[in-house]
């Protein structure tokens, strides 16, 4: 069909036909053009997609973004392998190629290291009720013990190989550690997801106020050159910190920086893991708890050396 013939079906003008003309190739539709008095533009035949404007690049990320193992998690391991399947199907042969190959040549593995996914029973349901919006009834440890809870689903997060339920419990929302859910029961009465919820926005602001609550003070200490390499065995906010506070080096290169803590015990045990790459200046609380810690080791090795000459 001729510029104007599509211009005159479609009611539009023939700058406007070129301009989705040129859209349509891009996209990766096999239209073409014939100069001539008898030309126009043509369609390949045969060409066939239940994906209409699917670039190869959005194939690819669709491709990419189907983690096999969450999915698992979810019940929707089969599921996932056969919509990729049926995804790989649809695809004219320009996205096919670059969806495989990005499917063979990327992994996405969401647990950190020496750590695995936690597998949680109750997952399945627990995601069933979020897509069907139904109540449920958990018992849950919590903080302060065995918890029962009436709550509104409202979605499930994976992070850092762990899975959280975000849940309305009373007029605010909040997140459950599912392998903290001891029982669950889906009622069959149902809930009305509040429409203008956000997930991500919620999940990224309920996280980072997570972490800014967790951290209760600050400890400043030296560190030798080695020390700041080792900072990757602790959490990544502390190295941030420590990158970020450094003082300039001295003639032997250690260093001071200040860090976020959790508390005394917790951040003594976390500075034993730089080694004598690390001295604590302050606060002095956490300079005793690791002259007493270091102390006891010395007695605790001194002992067994007695022991066992």
């Amino acid at each position: 069909m001729t510029a104007q013939a599509l211009a005159d079906e479609f009611e539009t003008s023939i700058r406007t036909i070129y301009r989705d003309i040129d859209e349509l190739s891009a996209a990766g539709v096999p239209v073409y053009a014939e100069r001539g008095r008898a030309g126009g533009f043509q369609l390949l035949d045969g060409y066939r997609t239940r994906l209409t404007g699917l670039t190869p690049a959005e194939a690819e990320a669709l491709v990419l973004s189907g983690l096999p193992g969450p999915a698992a998690d979810l019940g929707l391991g089969d599921v996932m392998a056969a919509a990729q399947l049926k995804l790989l199907a649809a695809l004219p042969e320009e996205g096919r190629s670059g969806a495989a190959r990005i499917a063979s040549r990327f992994h996405l593995d969401p647990a950190g290291w020496f750590r695995s996914t936690e597998e949680v029973e109750i997952l399945p349901a627990l995601a069933e009720a979020v897509w069907n919006g139904r109540k449920i009834r958990v018992r849950y440890d919590s903080w302060t013990g065995a918890v029962e809870r009436e709550l509104g689903p409202l979605g499930l997060a994976l992070k850092g190989g762990a899975w959280y339920l975000v849940a309305q419990a009373g007029a605010a929302p909040r997140a459950y550690r599912v392998s903290a859910v001891r029982t669950l029961e889906v009622a069959g009465e149902s809930f009305v997801r509040p429409a203008d919820f956000d997930l991500a926005a919620w999940w990224a602001a309920w996280a980072r106020d997570f972490e800014q609550r967790l951290y209760r003070g600050q400890a400043r200490l030296r560190l030798s050159p080695r020390g700041f390499a080792r900072l990757s065995r602790l959490a990544p906010a502390v190295g941030e910190a420590a990158a970020r506070t450094a003082s300039a080096p001295d003639e032997a290169g250690w260093a001071e920086v200040e860090i976020p803590i959790e508390s005394i015990v917790h951040a003594s045990g976390e500075i034993l893991k730089l080694g004598a790459e690390a001295e604590v200046l302050a606060p002095p609380e956490l300079r005793d708890e690791m002259t007493r810690t270091v102390a006891r080791l010395g007695e605790l090795y001194t002992e067994a050396i007695r022991r066992n000459p």
